[in-house]
């Protein structure tokens, strides 16, 4: 005999829905409502935010103390417990940035009809590992494997925002080999943009990682305050890129996603449709990956 819970998740629109426990459903409601809120809330607060009275709230709550799906902080607050704490370590081990994206990039590219990459950050630099191409292709040299600049790209500027000091620094000194790439004088300000690689790349820590050139360090900090970055006509012109970043439970970065196409043919202000879409998509990626806003 079948297993129902072995069907698949997702049933035909004229399956007959399976039928729970409605005691659970409301319990479950209380969980995504703390979740949603993002950090400790009191028997009232918790209850509210899940549209139910704090009588009916609290007999479900007091299980999900008992089996440690939950936990009270020292003002008496609901936070994660252990249990819950165990299963999302669970859910994040097995989750593969690349693939998870993957949907993604298809819906970005068939809702927005442009180009749409996915970079890594690999031993090489930022590096194209997907590449959706619209139905009208970009002509330019950018295919699977293109290992992008980090001053001249807007992917590549993307990770250099938000990567440690010394990392960005390593990354650095070998920009001029990648995709319109930099010389270092052209973003280590001093006596560092003189430096060879060897002294760049040796043992370094984000305290004696070379200053950055201001023009470049501001484009980074605007980078993460926007959460996104433009190059227009950069480094190829007629070519609009937008890129943003998906960041893990840690707020690190893991890759980042860019829509292309010719200039002029699609809005490519930050506060445009496309650069919003690109965000959204960003932003649920991360979420899944388990970065929460609040925690900033």
């Amino acid at each position: 005999m079948t297993d129902p819970l072995d069907t698949p998740h997702t049933l035909s629109a004229d399956a007959k829905p399976q039928r729970g426990i409605q005691s659970l459903d409301s319990t479950g409601e209380l969980l995504a409502a703390l979740v949603a809120a993002a950090r400790p809330l009191s028997l009232r607060d918790l209850a509210a935010a899940a549209g139910m009275p704090p009588a009916k709230a609290f007999p479900h709550l007091v299980s999900l103390l008992k089996i440690g799906l939950l936990d009270r902080d020292a003002s008496g607050c609901f936070e994660a417990g252990p249990l819950a704490l165990e299963l999302g370590l669970i859910g994040l081990q097995r989750l593969s940035p690349t693939r998870e994206a993957e949907p993604e990039v298809v819906e970005l590219a068939a809702s927005t009809g442009m180009s749409v990459a996915m970079a890594v950050l690999g031993p090489l630099g930022p590096t194209v590992v997907r590449l959706e191409e619209s139905a009208r292709p970009l002509h330019v040299s950018l295919r699977v494997g293109t290992v992008m600049s980090l001053v001249n790209t807007a992917i590549g500027r993307v990770f250099a925002a938000y990567v440690a000091d010394d990392v960005r620094a390593g990354l650095l000194a070998q920009d001029h080999l990648r995709l319109a790439g930099a010389n270092a004088a052209d973003v280590f300000a001093g006596k560092a943009a003189s430096a060879g690689e060897g002294e760049v790349r040796g043992s370094m820590d984000a305290a004696s990682a070379p200053p950055l050139t201001r023009a470049y360090a501001q484009r980074l900090a605007q980078v993460r305050a926007d959460g996104i970055d433009t190059a227009l006509s950069r480094p190829v012109p007629g070519i609009d890129t937008l890129a943003a970043p998906v960041l893990d439970h840690t707020g690190s970065i893991c890759l980042v996603l860019a829509l292309m196409g010719p200039s002029g043919s699609f809005d490519s202000e930050l506060a445009g449709g496309p650069a919003q879409t690109l965000r959204a998509a960003t932003m649920r990626l991360s979420r899944r990956f388990g970065w929460m806003a609040a925690a900033e």
